[in-house]
């Protein structure tokens, strides 16, 4: 029995999935991505979602969210189903509760870092909290470039920008999708500690689907999924461990 059949649901979990499956398509074009996945995402810590091309990384990911509504099973956030739940309550959770962080920066190049950061509050119709706000900027080290649009920042800045954007919220989650995806080896490596002295240093809960198993050895935890199911878990991740353990998946 692998570590991932044994992983128990936790009700202190900041989300769980509990008999998630999502078919995309109907009949013979049917395509099951995710497959009775059953997991606990620990608050305060930091998981790694791994597998090979079309495994269903990102579509556990989005389920996890809030984005995708799954085929069958439930998902939790905390304590609130969100299963289920009509999509504008579902949007207001999403907002609130959820924070993204995606390869493309999808930051709005008229506002300046600081905007762009609150632009999720001042949505909500809420102001920032100005202890948490410097607090967020100074670990991400952009206190000094508030005033620059995204055009006057660098890649590894600008996804700096929308780390601090997705965590002005105290989001109960942080998803990144592949969030080093698209920036160089250095500025790879400041995002990837960013992420997790917001974990370490913050007690923030994230999500990570990443297919870099140096990446991946930032968390605290690497889930690995082959054909929609969650197939095993490792600690401690190490890159060598980790892509040892993609280079066996993709060979059977």
């Amino acid at each position: 029995m692998t570590r991932a059949e044994t992983n128990t649901v936790d009700t202190r979990a900041a989300v769980r999935l509990e008999e998630v499956t999502h078919v995309y398509g109907e009949g013979q074009t049917a395509v099951v991505a995710l497959k009775n996945a059953n997991w606990s995402f620990a608050s305060g810590t930091f998981t790694a979602v791994m597998g090979p091309s079309g495994s269903g990384k990102t579509t556990l990911l989005q389920c996890a969210a809030g984005l995708l509504e799954p085929s069958s099973g439930s998902v939790y956030l905390g304590d609130t189903k969100l299963t289920g739940l009509p999509e504008k309550r579902l949007a207001m959770i999403r907002r609130e509760r959820v924070g993204f962080v995606f390869q493309s920066f999808n930051l709005m190049p008229a506002l300046t870092a600081a905007e762009n950061i609150t632009l999720p509050l001042r949505l909500a119709g809420r102001s920032a909290d100005e202890d948490w706000m410097n607090a967020i900027v100074s670990r991400a080290g952009i206190a000094d470039r508030l005033g620059h649009r995204p055009h006057e920042l660098s890649g590894g800045q600008q996804q700096r920008v929308a780390i601090c954007r997705a965590l002005v919220t105290k989001p109960g989650i942080l998803c990144a999708d592949e969030p080093t995806g698209a920036l160089d080896k250095a500025s790879s490596r400041a995002v990837l500690s960013v992420l997790r002295e917001t974990v370490n240093d913050l007690g923030q809960s994230m999500i990570m689907v990443t297919h870099d198993p140096v990446a991946a050895a930032y968390a605290d935890q690497v889930l690995f999924l082959v054909d929609g199911e969650i197939v095993d878990v490792m600690d401690a991740p190490t890159p060598e461990r980790v892509a040892g353990s993609l280079t066996g998946m993709v060979g059977d």
